[in-house]
């Protein structure tokens, strides 16, 4: 059995030497799982004072996967083919229907997020909205595609993610007065006296006006009142238990001090997930992830509107204007996956482009992945066994990542204990169309 087939046939899985993001609010060195996949993906070594952000797998250009389909040892991605160039000289890997779909290009994008500190106040474009913001600021937004995405927690993993319901926002009015004092009593009153029968464009508009008062404030009356809401929650910990957002806000600001995102991150809503847990996210939802290590997966873009929590470019009134408003509470569907085997779960979200398997299989075990009309991605998260289909055969281990050719039928055994994940087209498109 080689450990790389040369010249490997384009039907058969092919391994990728993939890319690492070095954001500010990545995991340091080998604390980081995204570190620790890349350096077993590449060979290259960790700087341990460097904080690594997220591993990539797929198409995109700011963060392009590479063939390697022979055993040479090579020292730079220039040596190598990219994914994309490779799909688009063999696009029948992909499978007619996501080539009559997408074009001769990978749908979706994978990645591996180790995360530290809060990400920006953030939300993803739809399709119009990608294309406006791309032919206006090409170097700011990169593509013109829409980016819904997927969380799944390989660690505790938290997120403020979509807004609270309307009462939830009028108790925070009445609660943390910094608020009031940033947008004034007027802003406040007209939030707190619309009402769900005002009617969804009534209760969006007065939201909106809120926010993006909040957002808009100058930077010396964010630095004062969020040190005054820094002092009262310090304060008032001292003879109460504060809530459980309270303690997250009082983080958050030791992250990012006199920053407009600390205050925003009463309006979201606070989420944990634990390890299996996953969360998905349509386009214009606003969001930052906060802690831990995850997979995600989303469609082939890398477009991100901010306008708090960070230190790149806010686009105060693109975020403000695209937004959704709608009250997530209650709403926010967290995904368990659904059981394929013993082994093996999917989470399917209601996006086209993408789902993802994980699978543990305990040493010496097997399983099939049978064969879909779509193209995947699999990456060994953890263990080591053997990779198999009818006329290719190899030894995988964490951080190994592979293209695999629609309709191949995958066969894996554990000589370890094994966890492995699949990207992959959404099978409700693959088989519902």
């Amino acid at each position: 059995m080689k450990e790389g087939a040369e010249k490997r046939k384009k039907n058969e899985p092919q391994r990728l030497r993939c890319s690492v993001q070095n954001y500010d609010w990545g995991r340091t060195g080998e604390d980081s799982k995204a570190a620790r996949l890349f350096f077993l993906n590449s060979g290259l070594d960790i700087q341990q004072d460097e904080q690594y952000a997220e591993f990539w797998m797929g198409t995109h250009e700011s963060g392009p996967s590479f063939v390697i389909n022979d055993s040479k040892v090579r020292d730079s991605d220039s040596d190598f083919k990219s994914l994309k160039s490779w799909i688009l000289e063999n696009p029948s890997v992909l499978g007619n229907k996501i080539v009559k779909k997408w074009g001769t290009d990978l749908p979706f994008l994978f990645k591996v997020l180790s995360v530290a500190k809060a990400l920006s106040i953030q939300a993803h474009p739809d399709k119009e909205q990608a294309r406006t913001l791309h032919k206006l600021q090409p170097t700011l937004y990169k593509d013109s595609n829409h980016k819904p995405e997927m969380v799944l927690a390989l660690t505790e993993f938290e997120a403020l993610c979509g807004f609270v319901s309307l009462e939830e926002i009028k108790n925070v009015l009445h609660t943390v007065p910094e608020i009031i004092e940033l947008v004034g009593d007027d802003e406040a009153d007209q939030v707190l006296h619309v009402s769900e029968l005002s009617g969804e464009k009534k209760v969006k508009a007065v939201l909106q006006s809120l926010v993006t008062q909040l957002m808009s404030a100058s930077e010396s009356s964010i630095s004062e009142t969020v040190y005054k809401m820094k002092r009262r929650l310090n304060m008032q910990k001292k003879v109460r238990q504060l809530t459980d957002k309270e303690q997250l806000v009082l983080r958050i600001e030791k992250q990012y001090p006199a920053d407009i995102g600390v205050m925003i991150a009463f309006f979201l809503n606070y989420m944990n997930l634990k390890p299996g847990e996953a969360l998905y996210l349509g386009p214009n939802e606003a969001h930052a992830y906060i802690s831990g290590d995850c997979v995600e997966c989303m469609a082939t873009s890398d477009n991100v509107v901010r306008a708090g929590l960070t230190s790149k470019y806010r686009d105060v009134q693109n975020l403000c204007s695209m937004l959704t408003y709608k009250q997530l509470q209650g709403s926010l569907e967290i995904l368990r996956g659904v059981p394929l085997n013993p082994y093996t779960k999917r989470y399917i979200p209601p996006f086209d482009e993408f789902e993802v398997d994980c699978c543990i299989l305990p040493q010496g075990k097997s399983t099939i992945f049978p064969t879909i009309p779509g193209p995947s991605i699999f990456l060994v998260t953890a263990g080591e066994g053997i990779m198999q289909t009818d006329s290719f055969g190899e030894t995988i281990s964490e951080g190994a990542v592979l293209f695999v050719p629609a309709d191949t039928e995958i066969s894996v055994t554990a000589t370890q204990g094994l966890q492995l994940h699949r990207a992959g087209v959404n099978s409700r498109f693959l088989y519902d169309n």
